[in-house]
């Protein structure tokens, strides 16, 4: 288990899943394109997954389960919500639709301020249904549930039902605290500028939220684009000069794109000259351009985006 904190906690925390929160938002932009991911630009707002005092506890989450499927854009689909004593903190039931049964955790009849965070999970696999998009494995389509969540508008909340102090801690979704977070970064960046940071209600979710967005924000100063810092520059020259030197061997070594997970770039023999590879900072998508040209924009084919690069 990963641990970022000084005291020992119960919660996992860094980042041991980002490669896999990455194939996830490639996942996304392939199947919805950039311009379908646009039109998820407004987030679950926190007024539509209040509960008043006042609020009988079936119409309210009935009412915030049909929020849910609008923010998800799930017109077609109803979503019927349960309560019984589970394990997990809610399940559905996938079928054709249109009508979804969802059980959610009996302790939601009274901690309902987090009821619309665990629907946000359930809406999401429904939605992930409808679209036919799955990975290979059940722990794979766990994480790819929770990043789609968080992308589309509606895990912000997932988030932050994240409390932790001396005496307890909970946590919802599979992604770790700081991969929301940094998921949430990204679609901010993607969407021209979202920042939710007046929406966490708590501290220990906002201060993910800012590791997660510092990640993110090491995304764009990966070589070879243009905004790399010097280090990485030097480093990103001596990989070329020995790829050049020495075609025939096995690709350049490749920098890390986050502590102990991936790679930035690497370099590969092409019947035109050397090329580098390396990934979209916003949708992930592998780019190929040719080594050693120098300053050069290069446009994304997957998200459309334009990068400045140095190759």
């Amino acid at each position: 288990m990963t641990q970022n904190r000084r005291r020992s906690s119960p919660v996992q925390h860094g980042f041991p899943h980002v490669e896999t929160v990455r194939r996830s938002i490639t996942a996304l932009f392939r199947r919805l394109s950039g311009d379908g991911l646009r039109a998820y630009d407004t987030s679950f707002a926190p007024a539509d997954a209040a509960f008043s005092p006042t609020e009988d506890l079936y119409p309210g989450a009935h009412r915030v389960a049909s929020e849910m499927v609008r923010a998800l854009r799930l017109p077609d689909a109803r979503i019927v919500v349960g309560f019984r004593a589970m394990r997990d903190a809610a399940a559905v039931e996938l079928t054709a639709g249109p009508e979804y049964f969802v059980e959610v955790n009996d302790r939601f009849r009274t901690h309902r301020r987090d009821l619309a965070a665990a629907l946000a999970h359930e809406v999401t696999h429904v939605l992930l249904h409808r679209l036919d998009l799955r990975f290979a494995t059940t722990a794979d389509n766990e994480i790819l549930t929770d990043t789609a969540a968080a992308y589309l508008g509606a895990g912000w909340l997932l988030l932050d039902a994240y409390r932790e102090d001396e005496l307890s801690h909970q946590k919802l979704g599979y992604l770790t605290p700081e991969e929301f977070g940094y998921v949430l970064a990204k679609r901010g960046r993607f969407l021209g500028g979202e920042d939710l940071s007046a929406w966490f209600t708590s501290p220990q979710a906002y201060e993910a939220y800012v590791r997660g967005r510092a990640l993110a924000d090491q995304d764009l100063r990966r070589a070879p684009l243009a905004a790399a810092g010097r280090p990485e520059r030097r480093r990103y020259a001596r990989d070329r000069r020995r790829a050049e030197d020495h075609p025939a061997a096995p690709a350049a070594p490749a920098a890390p794109a986050a502590p102990g997970q991936g790679a930035a770039y690497r370099f590969e023999e092409h019947g035109d000259g050397l090329r580098v590879s390396f990934a979209c900072p916003v949708c992930e998508q592998r780019l190929r351009l040719p080594a050693g040209q120098g300053p050069l924009r290069a446009r994304c084919g997957l998200c459309r985006t334009v990068l400045d690069c140095d190759t």
